[in-house]
């Protein structure tokens, strides 16, 4: 099926070809997001080698797509969309506004939802979800600031910001605001504070386990009750 504009151009005539209606901030986007997988990919060779990512490819074909969904022809936006799904199992609805460099890692089963909206330099990896909660109209999912790292299967669900420079550790369910220069994890997800130092964009091992501190704790307030019981049959005994 082919929708016509007025003149008899189609969208993609009028995309492709008519000067001066091409927008050249795909072209630059486009730029940034290679760029910043040579910057930041540690397994990235050369730019050749980069253009075989399909994290690249979904978010190419999804500036593609947000141009047609901001000029009204949401049905054709659509369709680039499916088409990269299936072509590189990365959903990204074109209704969505994401910044310059974007970093897909690996990719597959990431999720972008429609009113989701991504800062410059973020980083998503294999298996997460920018997703809503519930069938609200208006803004439902979240909203990433800049430098945002979202770890591979992590879930954010809501309305609400991630702060600059967060990160949100694999696997956590993320249902609250995450402050700036902060780090999210577990289920559902508790904040854990950096002190203003930011740990490496790539390493998802090294992040504070806000459980496990929970836990150690408890086992030291055990340790102390049970020097304590014995202490007192010590002296119950010395008593009799």
């Amino acid at each position: 099926m082919i929708i016509c504009l007025r003149n008899g151009e189609t969208p993609f005539r009028r995309f492709f070809l008519r000067k001066g209606e091409i927008d050249m901030t795909i072209l630059e986007n486009i730029k940034h997001d290679i760029q910043t997988i040579k910057d930041r990919d540690p397994a990235a060779t050369s730019t050749l080698e980069i253009l075989t990512y399909s994290g690249l490819h979904a978010v190419a074909f999804y500036r593609v797509s947000h141009w047609f969904y901001v000029h009204k022809h949401k049905v054709i936006a659509r369709c680039i969309s499916q088409f990269a799904r299936m072509l590189t199992g990365i959903e990204i609805h074109p209704g969505a506004k994401i910044g310059k460099g974007l970093l897909i890692d690996h990719g597959s089963g990431v999720v972008i939802g429609e009113t989701a909206e991504i800062g410059d330099y973020c980083l998503l990896y294999q298996g997460c979800t920018l997703g809503g909660t519930g069938k609200d109209h208006g803004k439902r999912h979240p909203t990433l600031g800049n430098n945002v790292m979202v770890g591979c299967g992590a879930k954010v669900l809501g309305p609400f910001t991630v702060g600059d420079n967060a990160k949100i550790a694999a696997n956590a369910v993320v249902l609250e605001p995450v402050p700036a220069n902060s780090t999210a994890v577990g289920v559902p997800a508790r904040i854990v504070k950096q002190n203003g130092k930011r740990t490496c964009d790539l390493d998802q091992v090294h992040i504070p386990d806000p459980v496990a501190q929970e836990l150690c704790q408890t086992r030291i307030q055990i340790a102390k009750l049970e020097k304590r019981v014995a202490e007192l049959e010590k002296l119950g005994k010395k008593e009799q």
